[in-house]
């Protein structure tokens, strides 16, 4: 039988978890209801929302994109969890209990927001958020190029407001020990992008090397900040990176991993927006329903993109819709220009102010393993995948990227 303990207003339920210090017990479960697990951290999930009972035991990987199994946790839980949804952490994670308030009472205004990489799909990026950020109250800039954050600070500060009376964010210059002193994090930097014109293949691959090695003091400083806020992860190749991220935070000076660092949800993959974009851009081309259209896995080569994710899936169609959107980039690179408009307001701001407002966007999320590009939205309870049946053709291709994408890291 599950025991169930009370610590600031917030009931635990103990199924293999540790207890956060000073929880008491309770007489029974009551919403806000948190269940403490341990599992695998490297595979496993750190903080996510369910909704229904048969969710919080049910094993990692891309089923769960699809509807909820059945399962029970015990009568009065079950009933807590169907009237109001319930919040799984696993205290795998040493910093789990530090990162749940931010989770349980998520900020939705008055954000401060620090971005680092001021180059194209930065500045793009920087760009966007002043003009659409109405949660956003302070937009800290940081690059190596320090003349280039200074013309940011004094341009985007000189920006008048689309609305009267509206406030608009303040943008700061960060200094390089400040940028975990804030809500999110937007990591836009990039090394080795190939010219326009190169002969690469996959433009998103050829950098991974070189971001990889550029990220890594970020991730540490983060974990050394004690950072509860959102990391996003928007350079290229965005889901590599994005568990890079994870896994670098987590090793201690050594090397060794401890656990210590980001939570998995903490940080999230920013390049599938853009793909959905462009996979609904083809779909009006081709004559298609783009209300119906979906896309799921990396921000690259392995992308699934579906004329509809239901009954009405046509595999031949799909996967013609699929290569028109992973070589839209390739297009404009032909036409002798660099492809970071849409993705970095489609992919990057638009999607990072969707998060952070708790409203359903594409990106990658943690999933058995790797960073999984999804549907997902942010809830009081934590984060929570779009679930619903997917055609069985496609949800064949789904994990089949999803496998690519987990064994190839």
């Amino acid at each position: 039988m599950t025991r169930y303990y009370e610590k600031d207003a917030v009931c635990y339920g103990d199924l293999g978890g540790r207890l956060p210090p000073g929880a008491v017990p309770a007489a029974g479960p009551f919403d806000p209801l948190v269940l403490l697990v341990n599992r695998d951290p490297r595979t496993s999930r750190g903080i996510f929302a369910v909704s229904r009972p048969g969710e919080v035991f049910e094993p990692e990987g891309p089923s769960l994109l699809l509807p909820p199994p059945e399962g029970s946790v015990d009568p009065a839980a079950d009933a807590v969890i169907a009237a109001h949804g319930a919040c799984v952490v696993n205290t795998a994670f040493a910093r789990c209990f530090d990162v749940l308030p931010a989770v349980l009472r998520p900020k939705t205004g008055g954000l401060r927001v620090t971005l680092a990489g001021l180059g194209d799909v930065g500045g793009t990026v920087a760009t966007a958020l002043v003009l659409l950020g109405r949660q956003v109250a302070e937009i800290g800039i940081y690059d190596f190029y320090e003349p280039l954050c200074r013309r940011y600070e004094l341009e985007l500060n000189q920006v008048l407001s689309t609305e009267d009376g509206r406030t608009m964010p303040r943008v700061v210059i960060r200094r390089p020990e400040e940028l975990f002193d804030c809500d999110v994090f937007l990591f836009t930097a990039s090394r080795g992008v190939p010219p326009v014109g190169s002969q690469v293949g996959d433009v998103r691959m050829a950098q991974l090397e070189a971001n990889r090695a550029l990220l890594a003091p970020y991730a540490r400083q983060a974990r050394e900040a004690g950072f509860t806020g959102l990391f996003c992860q928007i350079s290229d190749p965005v889901d590599q990176l994005a568990r890079h991220a994870f896994l670098e935070s987590n090793r201690d000076a050594s090397g060794r991993w401890d656990g210590a660092g980001l939570l998995p949800e903490q940080v999230q993959g920013y390049g599938l927006g853009v793909m959905e974009a462009r996979a609904r851009y083809f779909a009006r081309k081709r004559g298609l329903d783009e209300a119906a259209v979906a896309v799921f896995g990396p921000h690259g080569q392995q992308l699934v993109a579906a004329n509809d994710p239901g009954d009405g899936y046509d595999d031949g169609v799909s996967r013609a819709l699929t290569e028109d959107t992973v070589t839209a980039n390739l297009a404009v690179r032909e036409l002798g220009f660099k492809p970071y408009i849409a993705p970095g307001l489609s992919s990057a701001a638009i999607s990072v102010l969707a998060t952070v407002s708790g409203r359903w966007h594409a990106g990658a999320v943690p999933m058995d393993g790797a960073y999984f590009g999804c549907r997902s939205r942010m809830t009081a309870r934590g984060l929570q995948l779009d679930r619903r049946p997917l055609h069985p053709q496609l949800f064949r291709r789904i994990a089949a990227a999803h496998r690519a994408l987990r064994d190839g890291d």
